[in-house]
């Protein structure tokens, strides 16, 4: 894959490039962005460019390092993830050292992601912190981070930051029609994404729950409590979903109060956010769900208020 073929951060491509062309490359990069926004992607085509042996545009697909790389094989390059989809442990750094000090095998680069970098423990981060301080001279380190507030200073001190911006609705909007050739996303949906590709994939891929909640959430004065519990089933089944389904409902409810101006529909969104505050505190799901369904109700159907 090369920068062509990624959406949008036009600056971050040409500075990258260019680095390259001008042969200034340097230890440790801090990509910060937006989580899906695409910024893995940039880090493993920039890690493809490092190791391409090509005297023409990099990277070529062609040559060894270029192939073993596109194959998952390349003996020069490591990505950290979080084991458990929680935290990288200090276990996981430690391998990470073992590799630095080995020299380079097909060309004159050895690169290391860690994504969701600011997942490391504390303990991890330290661990990495004598890395970053000398590394060796033909080690890359590209740390993949949403929320550099979770890492510490002396991490961010040693990186240089490169910043990626959210993606405009219609860059996402064009991404969508031209790779899935499916449903588009309405408008309420592409304010969910907040400018990451990741996420209006996510979307794309459930559009038809989504467009569900919708229809509830609009339709909602026009039916008894029963009736709503008895069909919002895409709510009860979507418990690893139910964040973003919430976070969607906010913005039905923020886009009918700003039509409207009326007080009900801010109620409605408080209702929303006390919901994910129970859910975060382990409330039992489904009781929740009927609780924030029957809150809506209440608001938006005055004449059907419980005596």
């Amino acid at each position: 894959m090369k920068f062509e073929d990624l959406v949008g951060n036009d600056k971050v491509k040409n500075m990258l490039k260019n680095s390259i062309n001008e042969n200034n490359i340097l230890h440790s990069y801090m990509f910060v962005g937006t989580e899906g926004i695409g910024k893995a992607m940039f880090a493993k085509t920039f890690a493809n460019m490092l190791f391409c042996v090509s005297d023409e545009e990099k990277p070529c697909g062609n040559c060894k390092p270029c192939i073993e790389f596109l194959g998952n094989n390349n003996p020069d390059f490591m990505q950290i993830d979080a084991e458990d989809g929680k935290s990288i442990k200090i276990e996981q750094i430690r391998q990470l050292q073992e590799k630095v000090i080995e020299k380079p095998i097909n060309s004159g680069k050895k690169v290391y992601i860690i994504n969701n970098s600011e997942l490391m423990t504390i303990e991890a981060q330290n661990c990495l912190l004598k890395t970053l301080e000398e590394p060796p001279e033909y080690v890359v380190i590209i740390l993949i981070v949403s929320n550099e507030n979770k890492l510490l200073t002396t991490i961010k001190s040693r990186c240089t930051k490169i910043y990626f911006e959210s993606l405009s609705n219609e860059k996402i909007e064009n991404y969508i029609v031209q790779r899935q050739k499916e449903k588009v996303l309405n408008k309420n949906m592409l304010e969910l994404c907040n400018g990451s590709i990741g996420k209006a994939i996510t979307i794309q891929e459930k559009i038809e729950e989504y467009e569900q909640v919708e229809k509830i959430i609009l339709n909602i004065d026009k039916n008894d409590i029963i009736g709503i519990w008895n069909t919002a089933e895409v709510l009860y089944k979507a418990k690893e979903d139910i964040f973003n389904m919430l976070d969607y409902i906010n913005i039905i409810l923020y886009n009918e109060l700003c039509k409207k101006n009326e007080i009900k529909y801010a109620n409605c969104i408080n209702s929303v956010e006390e919901t994910k505050k129970r859910l975060d505190n382990n409330a039992n799901y489904d009781m929740s769900i009927d609780i924030l369904l029957l809150k809506i109700w209440e608001e938006l159907n005055e004449k059907h208020h419980w005596s």
